[in-house]
């Protein structure tokens, strides 16, 4: 029996046609724009067409939970892709507007859920030779869902607009455009930063004037799996590559195989232990969302050998601080107990990814997958934890 708020960690929208160029300043417009291509929609970004998603209007999409088997069960029969998600369903309303989203969340019985875009995930890899367009369009997808879907809806819907981060200060200025605006969630990108002189952490205490006002504002940061670059780096191993990095189509088993480790966030999180961000600020609150939980255990493991072997160069026990500052989203087909051994029920949160073909088609089902818990732990993880991160009302 469920008598305990289930809020979901990890719903998606999905954008419409003028999501990223409906408020583009005019210095800008082009450079996002969709085009026909061998006689099917495609999205342009600074005029390279992108394969990332195979259908970038949403008009068709594959039913929520289309993938669910394969990811839990897995593949023995060598399926192809296109078999495993079966027949595509024309786009409903309830994903792209937050009004029939609410009704759609009643019928699955979801009281309030964090609301992440889709396509967005592609913008910040193909704009990384220039910081500035980076800027301006991150701007106007925020202002488009604010717009469509609010950052905070009745309460219930928690929209998360990006803040992308290669200029400090106009990401100072984003952060408190979406403040003003009621965000209670932010999304950042997992990933290096760009900028005019090459790459670097976001943890570096060159972004610290960014994360106080993140800290002081009382804001969660969400660092939702994206393309995170990490295709440049498969680029060197496999002698040039294809050159994006494409989620939805099966590559060999080098790349499968690599894309398993969560490199983005798991290099993401060491970093913002290692280089100090936790230790400065010890409040943040960081939630790694659709990433999975397999790459903690062995980050966890690293970082109590190097600070058994090396304790000076850490000023906190590594592993103590991941705990207090990083709550995790397992997907569905991890095994929970697993990473509430590691990390405790306290600072693991349920995701649905819904409608996403990988997610779960009936979300609430997750609670099956808790069994072995008691009762107030499977509370805090289908719903609780998530209302106390968010600092809602139980």
């Amino acid at each position: 029996m469920i008598d305990f708020p289930i809020n979901d960690a990890d719903n998606h929208m999905y954008e419409t046609v003028d999501a990223f160029t409906k408020y583009l300043p005019d210095d800008y417009q082009g450079i996002i724009k969709y085009v026909q291509h061998e006689g099917r929609t495609k999205i342009a970004v600074k005029n390279a067409i992108s394969e990332y998603i195979p259908n970038p209007t949403f008009e068709v999409v594959a039913r929520p939970g289309a993938q669910q088997d394969y990811f839990q069960n897995g593949n023995p029969d060598g399926k192809s892709r296109r078999e495993i998600l079966g027949k595509a369903m024309k786009a409903e309303d309830a994903f792209f507007a937050p009004a029939p989203r609410l009704t759609r969340m009643d019928e699955l019985g979801i009281d309030r859920t964090i609301m992440w875009p889709t396509l967005a995930s592609l913008l910040e890899e193909r704009l990384v030779d220039d910081p500035r367009a980076s800027h301006a369009v991150i701007h106007a997808l925020n202002q488009w869902m604010h717009e469509q879907w609010t950052f905070n809806y009745e309460d219930r819907i928690f929209a998360t607009p990006v803040i992308t981060l290669p200029i400090v200060e106009q990401a100072i200025e984003e952060l408190e455009w979406v403040v003003e605006r009621g965000a209670r969630i932010i999304l950042i990108r997992p990933a290096p930063v760009p900028g005019f002189e090459g790459t670097r952490s976001f943890a570096l205490p060159e972004f610290d004037p960014f994360w106080e006002k993140v800290v002081e504002a009382d804001l969660v940061v969400g660092m939702h799996a994206s393309d995170d670059g990490a295709t440049k780096y498969l680029n060197v191993w496999q002698g040039g590559g294809n050159g994006e990095y494409l989620p939805f189509k099966t590559q060999n088993a080098f790349e499968e195989t690599f894309r398993s480790f969560h490199r983005g966030i798991l290099d993401a999180m060491l970093s913002a232990v290692c280089h100090g961000l936790f230790n400065r600020f010890p409040a943040l609150r960081v939630l790694p969302v659709e990433n999975g939980s397999r790459w903690v255990g062995p980050l966890l493991d690293a970082l109590a050998h190097t600070y058994e072997m090396n304790p000076q160069l850490f000023p906190e026990d590594p592993v103590t601080v991941f705990k207090r500052n990083v709550w995790v989203h397992p997907f569905h087909e991890d095994d929970p107990m697993d990473i509430v051994r590691l990390i405790g029920a306290d600072r693991v949160l349920f995701g649905s990814d819904y409608p996403h073909p990988e997610g779960l088609a009936e979300p609430i089902s997750y609670v099956e997958r808790l069994g072995e818990l008691p009762h107030d732990d499977i509370a805090k993880i289908m719903g609780g934890n998530l209302a106390h991160i968010l600092k809602l009302a139980a």
